[in-house]
C-alpha cells in the first residue's frame, strides 16, 4: 500500500467516524493484540481487508504509533503463519505516518475452496470468525458446515431415502420428464430404456443397503407430497400490517398466513398465486403515459421463489429450517436456508457468466419439470435467472433487489417502491440537464430517497460494467447533481445539498447553475490548468472540467498544447470570451 492509499484510508476513517467493513484499526502500541487473530480470520473469510496498527479509534483516529514497529511487523507475519489454518501471507509494510510509525496487512480474501480460516489454538469451530459491519462475528457450528461444504459439490440432493420408491411421485409428471428428457437430451437419453434413464437422470439412486431408491432431488420435484418426510421442506408465507411487523395498536398479528407445500413445481404455482392474492396495483410512467401494473412484476416474483427453493441447503442440518416468504407494506423478503455457493458472491450475482449450483442434480432436475398450467420449465432461466429479476424490476422503474448473504441463510428483498413515479419524473426534469442515461436517472431517484451510491451499488442499479458507472458518476459529479466523498474504492456518492428539497416545484426553482463566468473570470488574461482553475473557484476537477469543454465548443476558451484529459493542460480565453464577461 502507498502512503497516498493510507491516508486516504485515516481520512476516511475519521470522516465516518468508526470503522468500515473491510477496514479494522488497532491500537497496538506496544505488542499484538490478542484479538488480532480474529480480524485476521474474519478478513480472510469475508472479503479480505485492511488491518492498521498504530491508531487510537477511540482518539478520533489519531495515530499514536507502534514502537518497534519492526518487531511487531515479524510477530504479526510469524502468527499468520504459525497460528493461522489456511496460513495466511498478508501485505505487511511499516509507514511514516503523522510523525510515527504505523503499520498495515493488507489481508487477501481466501478463496471459498479452503475455507474457513481459524485461529489453530481455538480449533476450526471456536476459531473461525467473519466480518459483519465493522466488527467480527464468530461464526456458529452450521457456519463453519455450510463452508466447509463449499470445498466441493454437494451431493446431499442426491441422497436416497431409506424405502422409498416411484409410488411416491406424480406419475403423469413422471411421465411428461421422461418424454422430455428424450427429445431434449436425445444423445443421453433416447435409448435408454426406462429403468436406465431412471438411473441416468438420478431418479433412482442406490441406498445404503445396496437397493435402488428415490432420490431427494426426484422426490421435491416429482413428488405427490414430499413433506411427508420432510415436512419442514416448505414455504412460510406471512403478510404483516406494517413495515415492522405485526400491527400491535390494532391487535392484528399479520393479514394472511399460509404454508405452501408440494413439489417444487406447486409451491412455485402456489407462493405466486398467494403474493397476487396479497399484491395491490400502483401506477407507472412511461412512453405510454401512466400504466396501473402490480406492485411486482411477475417475472422477479417466479425467479425469486424458484431460486429458494433450488439453492436452498439441503443438508441433514438444514432440513428442519422452511423458506420464509414474507410481505410487508414497503418491502417483499425472501429468506432460504444456506448462503451463496461457490464462486458467485453478492457483487458478481447479476454478472454474464457467473453461476454456480450448490443442488445441481435437482437442478438438472428441473430444467424438464414444466410449471403446472404453463409450458415453461421450474429452471427455464439457469444461469440467468438473477439477471432476469433484475431486469425486470428495473424494466418497471422498481429499485433493484437487495441481497443479503449471510453464510447461513440468503435473503432477497424487494423494496415495494417505484422510483421512476409521476413526481420523480417531474423532479428530474425540473433539474434542467440534458442527455442524462436511464441508468443516471434511476440513480438519481434512488439518491433522492436517501440511499447512497457507491460504483458496484450503481452498478447493480443500472446493469452496467465497472467502466460505464465510473464514467457516469463522474458525470454526475460534474453537473454538481451528487457529491462524492472518498476517493478510489472508498468513493461513495449523494445527492447534492441544493437538491434535497423534496417537491418537483421546488427543484425547478433551482436552475442549473451556469459555471461559465465563473470560470471565465477566473481565467482573466492567464492561461491556466484545471487544477489552478479548481483552486480558484472551489469547484471540483470535474465539474471544471465539463464546462472547460462547453467553453470550448462554443468557441471562448482554447486549450494551449497537451490532451484536455491532463489535469496539467492549460487554457486561455478566446476572443469571443469577452462576450461572457
Amino acid at each position: 500500500m502507498l502512503d497516498e492509499e493510507l491516508s486516504e484510508i485515516v481520512e476516511n476513517l475519521r470522516t465516518l467516524g468508526g470503522d468500515v467493513a473491510d477496514v479494522e484499526v488497532k491500537k497496538s502500541q506496544r505488542e499484538l493484540p490478542k484479538t488480532i487473530r480474529e480480524s485476521l480470520s474474519a478478513f480472510a473469510n469475508t472479503h479480505g481487508g485492511v488491518l492498521i496498527l498504530g491508531l487510537d479509534e477511540s482518539a478520533g483516529f489519531a495515530a499514536t504509533g507502534v514502537q518497534n514497529a519492526v518487531k511487531i511487523s515479524n510477530d504479526l507475519a510469524s502468527l499468520c503463519s504459525t497460528d493461522m489454518e489456511p496460513v495466511l501471507r498478508p501485505l505487511i509494510r511499516v509507514h511514516d505516518f503523522e510523525g510515527v510509525q504505523v503499520i498495515v496487512a493488507e489481508v487477501p480474501e481466501l478463496e471459498r475452496a479452503r475455507r474457513p480460516c481459524f485461529y489453530k489454538g481455538a480449533g476450526m469451530t471456536k476459531g473461525s470468525f467473519i466480518r459483519v459491519g465493522d466488527g467480527d462475528r464468530h461464526l456458529s457450528s452450521y457456519e463453519v458446515q455450510i463452508m466447509l461444504s463449499s470445498r466441493g459439490q454437494p451431493r446431499d440432493d442426491e441422497q436416497g431415502i431409506p424405502g422409498a420408491g416411484l409410488e411416491l411421485l406424480d406419475p403423469v409428471a413422471l411421465e411428461t420428464f421422461v418424454q422430455r428428457l428424450r427429445i431434449s437430451r436425445p444423445y443421453a437419453f433416447r435409448d435408454c430404456d426406462r429403468d436406465a434413464l431412471l438411473r441416468r437422470a438420478k431418479i433412482m439412486v442406490t441406498g445404503h443397503d445396496g437397493a435402488e431408491v428415490l432420490s431427494l432431488a426426484a422426490l421435491l420435484a416429482l413428488g405427490t407430497y414430499p413433506q411427508e418426510h420432510f415436512p419442514q421442506l416448505i414455504i412460510s408465507f406471512v403478510h404483516f400490517p406494517s413495515p415492522t411487523g405485526d400491527d400491535a395498536a390494532a391487535g392484528t398479528r399479520f393479514l394472511d398466513n399460509l404454508t405452501i407445500e408440494g413439489p417444487i413445481p406447486v409451491m412455485v404455482r402456489d407462493a405466486l398465486a398467494v403474493i397476487r392474492r396479497n399484491m395491490s396495483k400502483r401506477a407507472i410512467v412511461g412512453g405510454a403515459g401512466r400504466e396501473d401494473v402490480w406492485e411486482y412484476p411477475e417475472t422477479a416474483l417466479r425467479e425469486v421463489v424458484a431460486n429458494a427453493l433450488v439453492h436452498r441447503d439441503l443438508s441433514s442440518t438444514a432440513r428442519g429450517a422452511q423458506i420464509q416468504l414474507e410481505m410487508y407494506p414497503d418491502r417483499l423478503v425472501v429468506r432460504s436456508p444456506g448462503g451463496l455457493f461457490g464462486p458467485v458472491t453478492v457483487d458478481n450475482l447479476a454478472d454474464d457468466g457467473i453461476s454456480s449450483t450448490r443442488n445441481a442434480t435437482l437442478m438438472r432436475i428441473l430444467e424438464d419439470v414444466v410449471l403446472p398450467g404453463e409450458t415453461r420449465t421450474v429452471c427455464e432461466n439457469r444461469g440467468s435467472g438473477i439477471r432476469a429479476m433484475v431486469n425486470a424490476l428495473r424494466s418497471a422503474g422498481m429499485s433493484p433487489p437487495q441481497f443479503d448473504d449471510r453464510i447461513s441463510a440468503f435473503t432477497v428483498t424487494f423494496p415495494n417502491h417505484t422510483l421512476l413515479d409521476e413526481e420523480t419524473v417531474r423532479w428530474i426534469e425540473g433539474l434542467g440537464e440534458q442527455r442524462l442515461t436511464d441508468s443516471q436517472c434511476i440513480a438519481l431517484a434512488m439518491l433522492r430517497e436517501g440511499q447512497i451510491l457507491d460504483n458496484r451499488s450503481y452498478r447493480n442499479t443500472a446493469g452496467v460494467d465497472s467502466r460505464v458507472a465510473t464514467a457516469e458518476l463522474r458525470d454526475l459529479v460534474a453537473r454538481e447533481l451528487v457529491v462524492q466523498t472518498g476517493t478510489n474504492r472508498w468513493a461513495r456518492y449523494e445527492l447534492s445539498e441544493r437538491l434535497h428539497r423534496r417537491s418537483p416545484q421546488e427543484t425547478s426553482l433551482t436552475t442549473r447553475t451556469d459555471r461559465r463566468p465563473q470560470l471565465l473570470d477566473a481565467l482573466g488574461d492567464e492561461t491556466l490548468s484545471r487544477a489552478d482553475l479548481a483552486r480558484r473557484t472551489g469547484l471540483t476537477d470535474q465539474t471544471v472540467r465539463r464546462w472547460l469543454a462547453i467553453l470550448r465548443e462554443e468557441g471562448t476558451v482554447e486549450l494551449i498544447g497537451s490532451s484536455p484529459r491532463s489535469k496539467l493542460a492549460r487554457y486561455r480565453r478566446a476572443r469571443q470570451a469577452s462576450l461572457f464577461s
